[in-house]
């Protein structure tokens, strides 16, 4: 045991007065596994205890739809009624063992579900996506009023679902070009109603979707959001318009803010393009959240990059975030909180998931995502991650699975 007790195992109130038991957050990464029927599975409750056992204060979940006709992947979670009350209960319960918090993060994907899953998306405008991506991806209709409205209702009902089952949170993810991204940006939303036009109108969306959840679940309730600092996309959702919504989720009372980046034309988080001063200091987005704090007091989360312990550390002490958001490395190393308060924590080397071959590296982004879902699988089925899976054979076993969709960009 450490001599010094780490400050990572500073407990952590939130505005609400929610108590989390430490500063590492174990971050949403895809797991897609749910049933073909897109039902909570017994994968996912085992995968979530060992998560809850292994220390990490708050666990979030993969993204769960709020509608079986607008899905991100096959086997997405899907949580609309109480048709799987049951087994969210079970899961629920196994992923707040140890006094862990799990929140369940909700999604639509807007215009971001495959052509295989979905004949005719749906998005704030007509526009279609673009780049290397594009055949994946049918053209989008642009959302009626009344579909706006019906998807703000189901949001709420969601959380109110989740409530019951037991979750102890919910993230709504408005980031990584999904549905709500889509709506906060020029470039996707290109509406001329009240739900389109001037950044006031780009986040109506967003802040009527809070608002639902949180008469849906109450005041107690913890409701955070995932949130990019930027699309870094041309014409895109900037900087200057994240830091101006951040602003005023912090202003109506969210709980908790995690900043992230990039969306399927342009995955920030899914490439290393970062700067060498940055990945030094390991955070990918510390440099907003230093210019977030400054205008706001809600507690903030960075994830992406954090590796070594000194890392993780530095950027509390600092006060520069509240809570280090951890992603690939819990595939990994799943009882990685644990280690670190028990003084034996080696940092995680997450290297590159390539074939050495430039045609399928190409899509570089699916054969880690793919790489690193099995790796949950394994730990769904109570085995042990297996950091040496050879690339080849993963490939083929997503391919098998997926078929073509394997080399579809898909983000957490």
């Amino acid at each position: 045991m450490n001599q010094s007790k780490s400050v990572l195992e500073n407990s952590l109130q939130l505005p609400n007065g929610t108590i989390i038991k430490n500063r590492i957050l174990k971050s949403a990464m895809s797991e897609a596994l749910g049933t073909t029927n897109h039902n909570p599975s017994q994968s996912l409750v085992t995968l979530y205890k060992t998560w809850a056992n292994g220390g990490a204060g708050l666990v979030m979940t993969g993204n769960v739809m709020i509608d079986r006709n607008a899905l991100g992947e096959p086997n997405n979670v899907v949580v609309e009624d109480e048709r799987d009350l049951d087994m969210l209960i079970k899961w629920a319960k196994a992923g707040t063992e140890n006094g862990t918090h799990l929140w369940m993060q909700l999604n639509h994907p807007g215009k971001q579900s495959p052509k295989t899953i979905s004949k005719e998306p749906v998005a704030p405008s007509a526009v279609p996506l673009t780049g290397d991506i594009k055949s994946f991806f049918n053209q989008p209709r642009a959302l009626q009023v009344k579909e706006i409205e019906d998807l703000i209702i189901r949001f709420g009902e969601a959380a109110r679902i989740v409530k019951k089952a037991g979750f102890t949170g919910v993230q709504i993810h408005a980031a990584h070009g999904y549905l709500i991204s889509q709506f906060l940006s020029p470039h996707h939303n290109q509406r001329t109603d009240e739900w389109g036009g001037n950044l006031a109108n780009r986040i109506r969306f967003l802040v009527e979707t809070y608002k639902e959840i949180r008469k849906q679940v109450g005041e107690s309730f913890p409701i955070g959001i995932k949130l990019n600092s930027a699309d870094f996309q041309n014409g895109g959702f900037a900087e200057d318009e994240s830091v101006e919504v951040i602003q005023k989720m912090s202003e109506i009372g969210i709980d908790l803010i995690e900043i992230s980046g990039g969306n399927y034309e342009n995955p920030k988080m899914m490439v290393a393009d970062v700067k060498e001063t940055t990945k030094k200091r390991e955070a990918y987005f510390i440099d907003y959240a230093n210019k977030a704090r400054k205008l706001i007091s809600t507690p903030l989360v960075v994830t992406g990059g954090f590796r070594s312990q000194k890392g993780m550390e530095v950027a509390i002490a600092n006060g520069e975030i509240d809570m280090v958001g951890i992603a690939k490395p819990f595939a990994l190393v799943p009882d990685l909180a644990n280690k670190i308060f028990h003084g034996n924590y080696k940092t995680v080397q997450t290297k590159p998931i390539r074939t050495g071959i430039k045609l399928v590296d190409k899509s570089a982004s699916l054969l880690e995502l793919g790489w690193y879902e099995q790796q949950l699988a394994r730990i769904g089925k109570s085995k042990s991650p297996d950091p040496d899976h050879n690339v080849w054979i993963s490939l083929i076993q997503n391919v098998l699975a997926n078929g073509r969709g394997v080399f579809l960009r898909r983000r957490a």
